[in-house]
């Protein structure tokens, strides 16, 4: 009983309320004030300050909080390997995500590790803006960009670029933007992260930056929408090579000024600091890394010389709109990071009709 007042008080520090722990695991909101006052009383201080509107933690019960988690996984593996024996992988993993990454990439890799392990679980939280991975119980998140928080530990999962990206519709109604200047002049589809809208994009290299204010018409705090918006032509959007690999293969959308692109930024995977890693954690981490590590690193670019054109649906093949020209150029970009090389084929085909 001791071992479950403890997971059910980390259900409570995770969900914020005590009604609300008791919503998950299905007891009533009394059962759970009175398990909760049990396991105060075991350990004889008071774990929580309780008010009517909120929670927080006392001293004591950080303590239990940062260590409790460990146990549990502990314990958890202990009685599988008892059972189902050493080599068997059981258990919950709890993941926080960018929803555009999540719902794609990383759906796909958990969908083939619970094939290989059929007895894990997984529960997988979306979201665009900061979480406090340690006080919501996550044993790893995959995020974008510097960590400001050192008390993480970290996996790096390469280098990733943001690309600058539209549809083929789009493009076929407004001139493609020669420089990172002419943004203004076009409907861009912006994301906000928590309470910062992320309007200014970064171009050139860092000895030589470029910082262009775009706006638009539509906002979103979701990644897979604005993605979404951007497949359906509403806009220029600026997306990680990651989330939109599949879309510039199969000329869904084509990219736009890559020779203006910012250098690339790190794909990471965060884990609670000062926790033991339960083997179900370990292993699914790696399978990450082998899976997510070369991801996006296959890129087709289509240019068309600033002319407005209409896009075929075939990646890199777009012909232009002036039936006195019909100019093609296009640009494979081939990236093998696990063979740790690079290749790059160029094709030119240039047809002119007037």
């Amino acid at each position: 009983m001791l071992l479950d007042n403890i997971a059910l008080f980390l259900t409570i520090v995770e969900k914020g309320s005590l009604t609300a722990a008791g919503r998950e695991t299905g007891l009533s909101p009394t059962t759970v004030s009175e398990r909760l006052a049990s396991l105060e009383a075991h350990y004889g201080v008071v774990l929580l300050n309780r008010t009517t509107r909120a929670i927080s933690l006392t001293e004591e019960g950080r303590t239990l909080r940062e260590e409790a988690r460990g146990l549990l996984d502990s314990v958890s593996e202990l009685e599988t390997r008892i059972r189902l024996g050493a080599q068997t992988l059981t258990g919950r993993i709890r993941i926080s995500a960018p929803s555009d990454l999540g719902r794609n990439a990383l759906s796909r890799a958990i969908t083939e590790f619970q094939r290989q392990h059929p007895t894990i679980e997984i529960e997988l939280l979306l979201s665009d803006s900061y979480i406090d991975i340690v006080s919501q119980g996550i044993d790893l998140a995959l995020r974008f960009g510097t960590i400001m928080d050192s008390t993480l530990r970290v996996r790096h999962l390469g280098q990733k670029r943001r690309l600058l990206c539209a549809s083929p519709a789009y493009l076929a109604q407004h001139p493609a933007p020669l420089t990172p200047a002419d943004l203004k002049q076009h409907n861009c589809l912006v994301m906000r992260f928590g309470k910062s809208l992320d309007n200014e994009w970064h171009f050139g290299n860092h000895k030589v930056p470029q910082i262009v204010t775009v706006s638009g018409n539509r906002i979103a705090n979701d990644g897979e929408l604005v993605r979404q918006w951007c497949l359906e032509g509403f806009g220029i959007a600026l997306k990680s090579e990651v989330d939109v690999a599949d879309d510039l293969r199969e000329g869904r959308l084509v990219e736009l000024l890559p020779e203006h692109a910012a250098p690339p930024s790190p794909l990471q995977l965060l884990f609670p600091p000062a926790r033991a890693q339960p083997r179900r954690v370990q292993a699914f981490a790696q399978h990450l890394v082998e899976t997510l590590l070369g991801l996006g690193s296959v890129a087709i670019i289509s240019r068309v010389a600033g002319h407005r054109y209409a896009g075929t649906g075939h990646a890199g093949h777009h012909q232009c709109r002036d039936r006195q020209c019909a100019h093609r150029v296009y640009l494979i970009v081939l990236q093998e990071y696990r063979l740790k090389r690079s290749h790059l084929k160029a094709y030119n085909e240039c047809t002119l009709t007037c």
